[in-house]
């Protein structure tokens, strides 16, 4: 099916290579891989967060406490 789609001049231009080094001429196919790789991993994180969901409430006030301390002293330390 053909369609039309808007695409940054650089990001054409990095297809068109990709597509060159397999050999082929268009960058149809590289296009197809993308979406099918997107499509993929957003169905993916549409079941993380339905795991992660899930999980609200599980940890005792205790546990919740450490691990808001742990987060912090690693967020300190990243800069």
């Amino acid at each position: 099916m053909r369609t039309t789609i808007e695409l940054k001049p650089e990001h054409r231009s990095r297809l068109i290579a990709i597509a060159a080094k397999r050999g082929d001429k268009g960058f149809s196919s590289v296009i197809n891989e993308a979406v099918e790789l997107y499509l993929s991993e957003e169905g993916e994180r549409g079941a993380r967060r339905e795991r992660a969901l899930h999980l609200r409430g599980k940890l005792k006030h205790a546990e919740a406490a450490e691990l808001q301390k742990s987060a912090a002293c690693l967020r300190a330390s990243w800069r």
